[in-house]
């Protein structure tokens, strides 16, 4: 074997630092009692129980309304919680870590930079995908809960407006597809993926920023640039067409491929709206994050690389 070739012993060095680092950084996140937040989620989930649309409206509008009201509250709760949360967690490490020496003792034993940028960022989203897993726990015991109320009342009321037998199981079926299923996981999943993607924003950010709070500024404002970046692309694709100059289309392409889509994370107003939400689907999101996470990483190994700490 060449000198040039990591040996198997080389890698699992390599791996066993970056996990190390990476639950260095989850438990000094949750000494920041960043789970507060959890608290307010729950409520958030609660709440959206006493949502109850009016009584006069027919059994099939009482069970999809009160369903969605509770799919939408919690899923739009959780992608803010989590996109707010994955952002503050990484503006705050590298700052952290200078400020109580930690990263000059974790660089001197030597370990190699990009080590240190994946094991922390793995520290993130270990926060954010334990974060996700107790509000989709919450939400999941309150959809759940909520689908067999909903399904007791609805038929109260078919029966009561002398429905037959056969449009009562058809309600039933109906209602249980719009409560707890695979594509509620699958948007679930869709917020993580996203949230990833801002957090390895977020790190190559704070490599050469100055601060935690223009870190965090700057990271929130690629955050909304980023639902614009389909307008750039589709100027891309029209320019194309309409014979628009050389560098304006490049321009506009090389914006869409350092700029991620989030739009195309967006997934949750479909699944309220009962749309499908394919594994085409998410085999493309998936697909899409793991290049932005890989691009920003190699970015804020390569900025980090050259400075002095």
């Amino acid at each position: 074997m060449s000198e040039s070739t990591p040996t198997p012993a080389f890698k699992a060095s390599h791996a066993s630092r970056m996990v190390t680092l990476s639950l260095h950084a989850f438990t000094q996140l949750v000494r920041m009692k960043v789970f507060y937040f959890l608290a307010v989620f729950a409520v958030i989930v609660i709440g959206s129980n006493f949502f109850d649309m009016a009584q006069h409206q027919g059994p099939e509008s009482v069970g999809a309304n009160v369903l969605r009201n509770i799919k939408s509250w919690s899923l739009g709760a959780m992608a803010l919680f989590a996109v707010v949360i994955s952002i503050v967690a990484t503006a705050l490490l590298l700052p952290r870590d200078i400020e109580d020496r930690t990263l000059y003792t974790v660089l001197a034993k030597p370990v190699p930079r990009i080590d240190y940028l994946v094991g922390r960022l793995m520290g993130v989203l270990l926060l954010v995908f334990v974060s996700l897993a107790v509000m989709d726990l919450l939400m999941v015991a309150a959809l759940h809960l909520r689908t067999g109320m909903v399904m007791e009342m609805q038929e109260k009321m078919a029966v009561g407006r002398g429905w037959p037998e056969e449009a009562i199981q058809s309600l039933k079926q109906e209602t249980l597809a719009s409560g707890v299923n695979w594509q509620l996981q699958a948007a679930v999943l869709a917020i993580f993926l996203k949230v990833a993607v801002m957090a390895a924003i977020c790190l190559s950010v704070s490599t050469f920023s100055t601060s935690t709070l223009f870190t965090t500024v700057v990271s929130f404002l690629i955050f909304f640039i980023g639902h614009f970046q389909a307008d750039a692309l589709d100027f891309y694709l029209k320019g194309v067409e309409a014979g628009t100059s050389t560098f304006s289309q490049y321009l506009a392409l090389g914006f869409s491929l350092f700029i991620p889509n989030f739009q195309l994370f967006n997934v949750v107003d479909g699944l309220v709206q009962n749309q499908p939400i394919t594994l085409l689907m998410v085999g493309k999101l998936v697909m899409m994050a793991c290049y932005y996470v890989l691009l920003y990483t190699l970015l804020a190994w390569w900025i980090f690389s050259d400075k002095e700490v």
